[in-house]
């Protein structure tokens, strides 16, 4: 995790210059997790249980979520999650091919725990746009605040990860 700071750096998006680098770091798609042989036995039984119960009750909607749930834990599995470049700009912020414009963005906020929870989240104007997730992995928490505070406003009310990160690093999801 290597902490790229060049402010002289521009960076293009598909061929589209999305601004000056002001400060950048990669992290992984998605965390990876080493899940044991209990842990896949374990889901299993929970899995067959839950398939029991909703054909038992006749909730066959159910059943089907839970199929497709252990269709995509078995997926994901077997994807191993690539490492993402992080680019926060003077135009916005860049997170492998994808280009997230200042004037999208409503706020932004650090979740800053070590060694469990680093976290940066980015949220928008839009609805329709979901909850960004960055982890910041070793980049200095201070350092992303500044490059991003002169840009977009900072969400001082948000002070805990969300329920679903919760869950998801808890049971290694």
């Amino acid at each position: 995790m290597e902490n790229e700071h060049d402010p002289q750096e521009h960076i293009e998006d598909n061929g589209i210059d999305v601004g000056v680098s002001q400060i950048s770091w990669e992290t992984w798609e998605s965390t990876p997790h080493e899940r044991s042989r209990s842990w896949f036995i374990i889901a299993s039984i929970i899995g067959a249980v839950l398939l029991v119960y909703a054909i038992a009750i006749g909730n066959y909607l159910f059943a089907v979520i839970v199929l497709m749930m252990g269709i995509i834990l078995l997926i994901n599995n077997l994807k191993h999650p690539d490492r993402l470049h992080v680019h926060v700009t003077d135009a916005g912020i860049v997170v492998g091919h994808h280009f997230y414009d200042f004037k999208d963005i409503k706020d932004f906020s650090i979740i800053y725990e070590p060694p469990e929870i680093k976290i940066l989240y980015v949220d928008f104007n839009s609805v329709l746009e979901p909850l960004l997730v960055l982890p910041l992995d070793d980049v200095d928490p201070n350092e992303v605040r500044e490059a991003l505070l002169p840009y977009t406003f900072e969400n001082l009310d948000r002070e805990e990860e969300t329920l679903t990160d919760m869950v998801r690093r808890m049971y290694k999801l």
